[in-house]
């Protein structure tokens, strides 16, 4: 037994006592596993070390508060109602097109925001409502809007365990749009029309549209889609057409949420980004567990100690042991398995194409905010619905997860053929 294996054993233990049995937020009990490492490491408490991989993930830190802004501002303004009124309206009577529309609603939130809580909690509490009208048991549209959520985190613009995987190898987050829309379209459609069309088919209009908010879209008109087309435009514009320099997501986050306080309902802008940055704490508080975990495990030689077990694995084995070990370590958090796991499984598998195989990776890694005990997105899924046994939620997406794990892990397979067609 390697004294690298060992302070890895009580990293991952601390964190488990921490999470678990202490019940602390991710992000406190890896920061304790972190000085965990280092005082089993006898490096004692390097401070300057604990600082540095605090602020690893700050650009993704930016992006994800105010991205989280942004959000509170569309959704207070009264765009997401108006949005979800309009699509409801216009495909009523093709519930096909209407669930795929109502899922991409569901994913819109995590997409630029790379939380799947964030799509659950708020586009989801939005959509649930909707789904239980259109005919769907309570266990389906937590299912429904739970995958809604893993999906929205991986799809771009923005996606976190990409990121995090990325920064692992000095990859940057250029050139993943075509692979993650090829990723999470097909199974986001697939999930739409598995777990509601049957139900959907009974939907009643009538019953439907008292429920509806339709005042704003009456008393605002187009006006209030203007955020959301500015946040479009400034993406297209710097990232690819590139007429403009790249200002970066954050800045065009706060432009579009700036734009959103004057194009629909009365927006308090003080409360609205306290609300925002309380609702994002958790999240970027995790990722800064993740940096000072990251950090020390290179600090005391275990990470390089994983990339080496990784590497030092049959070939045929590889594929199929991060299909299995990522999303089981994502129980603990899906960003920890991007970091602990998914950067030496990028290095194992460099000799498929770089870029493809870390969005892959980052697609089987979105798995574990499935996975009890947290589950993030499960969880909140179940309660926004009124599903007080989270395990039938699971149990319902089982299909939907194995399309997922199987499908990241034949994109792997094949990245190099599809990067060549691509």
């Amino acid at each position: 037994m390697t004294h690298e294996f060992i302070i890895f054993v009580a990293m991952i233990g601390i964190f488990m006592v921490g999470c678990f049995l202490a019940k602390l937020p991710v992000g406190v009990s890896m920061m304790l596993s972190a000085i965990g490492g280092c005082l089993v490491a006898g490096e004692g408490l390097p401070i300057r070390h604990l600082v540095e991989g605090t602020f690893s993930y700050i650009d993704t830190i930016l992006v994800i508060a105010t991205a989280m802004v942004f959000m509170k501002v569309v959704e207070k303004s009264g765009t997401l109602d108006a949005l979800s009124a309009v699509i409801i309206k216009k495909f009523h009577k093709h519930p096909a097109i209407l669930l795929i529309l109502i899922m991409a609603v569901i994913m819109f939130p995590g997409m630029i925001t790379g939380s799947s809580t964030a799509a659950v909690l708020s586009a989801g509490s939005i959509m649930a409502p909707v789904l239980l009208i259109m005919g769907l048991d309570t266990v389906t549209a937590a299912a429904l809007i739970a995958m809604g959520g893993l999906l929205g985190m991986i799809a771009p613009p923005v996606n976190l365990p990409a990121m995090i995987i990325g920064g692992g190898i000095d990859v940057p987050f250029v050139g993943f749009g075509i692979p993650l829309l090829l990723l999470t379209i097909p199974v986001a459609i697939f999930s739409a029309l598995f777990l509601g069309l049957k139900q959907a088919k009974n939907m009643d209009y009538e019953k439907m549209e008292p429920h509806l908010n339709k005042e704003v879209a009456e008393k605002y008109g187009f006006r209030v889609y203007i955020p959301l087309f500015v946040l479009v435009i400034l993406m297209m514009l710097t990232k690819i057409f590139k007429v403009i320099p790249d200002i970066g997501m954050p800045l065009m986050f706060l432009v579009s949420a700036a734009v959103g306080l004057f194009t629909g309902r009365k927006v308090n802008p003080v409360e609205t980004i306290q609300e925002a940055l309380h609702s994002s704490l958790p999240v970027m508080g995790i990722l800064m567990g993740v940096g000072m975990f990251i950090q020390v495990m290179t600090l005391t030689g275990v990470r390089g100690f994983i990339v080496m077990t990784c590497l030092g694995l049959p070939e045929n084995l590889r594929l199929l042991a991060a299909g299995v070990s990522i999303p089981l370590f994502g129980a603990v958090s899906s960003f920890g398995a991007s970091s602990v796991l998914g950067v030496p499984f990028a290095l194992a598998f460099l000799n498929m194409d770089t870029v493809f195989t870390i969005a892959a990776l980052s697609f089987i890694a979105a798995l574990g905010d499935m996975m009890p005990p947290t589950a993030l997105a499960g969880l909140f899924a179940a309660k926004i619905t009124g599903v007080e046994n989270y395990v039938k939620v699971l149990k319902r997406c089982m299909v939907p997860m194995a399309v997922m794990l199987v499908y990241g892990m034949a994109f792997i397979y094949f990245s190099k053929s599809l990067a060549a067609l691509f």
